[in-house]
């Protein structure tokens, strides 16, 4: 199935935008370095261990166009911390269909999601141990230096889609 079909399918908005319009900056990584989702030094495809902030900025805007999609999850209010997570957990796997999709479509190509790989119930990073899947890991989008909410309204899609919501994003770069 097509990364377009598959994003349709989940009912994922969706839009090409070039490279060389989406916004980089390397204090987005901040966000990771203060560990506000735990994941830092905990997991293969986060900073540190995925490569410094300059390399990631550097291989990203080597591609011409990006795909960015979007999903929107209903919250029971704005602290149903259970519901974000289950959010994130299916944009997880939508993120995972897409990625074997956007391989076959376009070789090469550089999928990423938003915070934490995913793949793993527990990365092996945690158990010292080297990554059970280098091909399938994922990259987060901050992780890269790219400013989302930019990259967002270059899509014509809203970065905040009201009250009880959580809206993660995802990107293939080729």
């Amino acid at each position: 199935m097509s990364v377009e079909k598959i994003l349709e399918e989940y009912g994922a908005p969706h839009a090409v935008v070039k490279v060389d319009k989406i916004r980089f900056d390397p204090s987005f990584r901040t966000l990771c370095e203060t560990n506000s989702c735990g994941y830092y030094g905990a997991c293969w495809a986060c900073p540190p261990d995925v490569g410094t902030i300059e390399e990631l900025m550097q291989k990203a805007r080597s591609y011409r166009s990006a795909l960015v999609f979007q999903t929107v999850s209903k919250l029971e209010d704005s602290f149903d911390i259970e519901g974000m997570h289950e959010a994130s957990l299916r944009h997880n796997k939508l993120v995972q269909r897409v990625r074997d999709a956007a391989k076959e479509e376009h070789p090469g190509c550089f999928v990423l999601g938003a915070g934490a790989c995913g793949i793993c119930a527990v990365c092996s990073r945690r158990e010292n141990k080297p990554c059970r899947f280098p091909d399938k890991a994922i990259t987060s989008l901050e992780a890269c230096g790219i400013d989302v909410s930019q990259a967002a309204k270059l899509a014509g899609m809203r970065y905040i889609n009201g009250e009880n919501t959580v809206t993660y994003f995802g990107m293939v770069l080729y």
